[in-house]
């Protein structure tokens, strides 16, 4: 029994992967009874913790901030995939990226932030991290946000929407705003991405854990990317379910974006609590931010390209209590980001604003 456990322990993160790809494949064209619909989630959810074990080994290997721009470029560009493949199958999606990559920053800055500060500030202490880079990515992500979904709404273009020219424009500043971040993050200004003591030191490997191989961390990254492209194909196979469920229950069709961009950043979400379990806050503010970032900087610009081919409107503009819950984000986080160090009263804040996201998603 004991070489059982340890042999399911040891393999587990290797076979759960391939098992979701399998699983895809074999039903990618069958319509899901209640019990394919409960097996295909119990798979999704193993895939998504092999996902992240993938990720650690991949981080560490080629350390930070290398390791969180790995899985929040390779999360993102499978987000990506999903959402044209779901604006593509002829259902009204006019408003689906939209509604996702809204959806996206607000889990990743309120969720994902709220909750590290939570589990990596010390009782009656703090946790600390490099304001320089994580201000310069909430500068980043705050310019990209405003450019492409906010700006929408002001603009002399009917509807929500850019004009083509305007969607060009907003394509290019998305791309080129990535660009410089990750220039800046991985080459330019790299300390100010590394896990930092109260003293402002780097942080010392975790556990002095040994470095993985070239050939194990090679493993993981394949493994990661399989994991990934499962999760996002199961997930997609539930969307129906999810529709299903969100209008049985009366919910508006737009939080079906939102239970989307919960499934998809589920990885990202448990790698950065483990961070900051392990006093590397520094490590998920740059999971979380770069999350945001990626899901902006990539998706507006694939989107901008998939509109050649889609047909019906593309409303990326958002409503008006929208743009006041992002407003308060950005305000709250330059709050949080510029000491440096935050307890766990920023983490409830975060908290609040991301519930009052789901909330109003839901009674609008």
């Amino acid at each position: 029994m004991n070489s059982i456990v340890t042999w399911a322990t040891r393999f587990w993160p290797i076979v759960v992967p391939i098992v979701g790809v399998v699983l895809l494949v074999a039903v990618w064209t069958v319509s899901l009874g209640p019990v394919l619909v409960v097996i295909v989630a119990i798979v999704l959810a193993g895939t998504v913790l092999a996902a992240v074990q993938h990720a650690e080994v991949v981080a560490h290997k080629v350390g930070e901030p290398f390791g969180s721009l790995v899985l929040a470029v390779a999360v993102t560009v499978i987000e990506v995939a999903l959402i044209v493949t779901l604006m593509s199958s002829g259902k009204d999606s006019s408003t689906l990226a939209r509604d996702t990559v809204f959806s996206a920053v607000m889990i990743t800055m309120n969720g994902i932030v709220g909750l590290s500060l939570l589990i990596g500030a010390p009782r009656r202490g703090t946790t600390h991290f490099n304001p320089e880079g994580t201000g310069a990515a909430l500068a980043t992500v705050t310019a990209l946000a405003a450019l492409t979904m906010v700006l929408p709404t002001f603009t002399e273009t009917p509807g929500p929407q850019f004009s083509t020219s305007q969607l060009v424009f907003a394509a290019v500043a998305s791309v080129a705003l990535y660009a410089m971040f990750v220039i800046t993050q991985t080459v330019a200004h790299r300390g100010f991405f590394l896990p930092t003591k109260a003293n402002g030191k780097p942080l010392d490997d975790d556990e002095h854990a040994a470095v993985p191989s070239t050939r194990t961390a090679l493993t993981s990254l394949g493994l990661l990317i399989v994991a990934l492209v499962a999760v996002v194909g199961l997930a997609k196979l539930e969307s129906p379910s999810i529709e299903s469920a969100v209008a049985a229950v009366g919910f508006p069709q737009s939080f079906v974006g939102v239970v989307i961009a919960l499934l998809v950043l589920l990885p990202e979400g448990i790698a950065a609590a483990k961070a900051a379990s392990r006093n590397r806050m520094q490590t998920s503010m740059n999971l979380a931010l770069g999350s945001a970032m990626a899901s902006i900087g990539l998706t507006i610009p694939s989107i901008a390209i998939a509109s050649i081919w889609l047909t019906g409107p593309l409303l990326l503009g958002l409503g008006a209590s929208q743009i006041v819950l992002l407003t308060l984000t950005v305000v709250v986080s330059a709050l949080t980001v510029v000491p440096g160090r935050a307890t766990r009263l920023q983490g409830g804040v975060h908290l609040v604003l991301f519930a009052a996201f789901l909330f109003l998603s839901i009674v609008p």
